[in-house]
């Protein structure tokens, strides 16, 4: 199921990332400013990017050093790693696939296909932060894809407890 654009600041899912620690699960809200979403929730996703699942790019931003910094550890993703957003009707599984440095006006990350080695018509999920630590003069971006989707009554999905730190 897709869910619909979130309200600015309006929580409708939690990250969890199971490299990053079994303890790991932070709010995602819509919109990326830091007064409304990123300081006081954690993660923001990009308003008029795609929705968890759905073809195209979910895209969200975090800090890395302050404000519960969810993207501390962004470098430290494996190829494979999963990343999973749990809604209330269940989780999306994304694996992790890549890492770049870009400029902070680079928003092409954002598109429905966020780099040009990948297919059109595919499912992605897109993490960004501010690099290096404490600046922002660069951005560090993850991308993963799309895996599976796991209904609420199933159960959690394996792939939560994979490669816990």
């Amino acid at each position: 199921p897709v869910l619909g654009q979130p309200d600015d600041a309006q929580e409708f899912a939690v990250m969890r990332v199971p490299r990053w620690g079994s303890d790991y699960m932070v709010p995602v809200a819509g919109g990326v400013t830091r007064a409304r979403t990123l300081d006081p929730i954690g993660i923001g996703h990009y308003p008029g990017t795609q929705m968890p699942g759905e073809t195209g790019n979910f895209a969200v931003a975090g800090h890395r050093t302050t404000y519960g910094k969810p993207f501390s550890d962004i470098e430290t993703l494996r190829i494979g790693d999963a990343i999973v957003v749990e809604t209330e009707a269940g989780w999306y599984t994304y694996r992790f696939r890549t890492l770049e440095y870009v400029k902070p006006t680079e928003t092409s990350v954002l598109n429905a296909t966020p780099q040009l080695d990948v297919a059109a018509g595919d499912a992605y999920i897109t993490l960004t932060s501010c690099s290096p630590r404490w600046s922002m003069t660069e951005r560090i971006v993850a991308y993963g894809v799309f895996e599976s989707f796991t209904p609420r009554e199933a159960g959690p999905p394996a792939s939560l407890t994979e490669g816990i730190a």
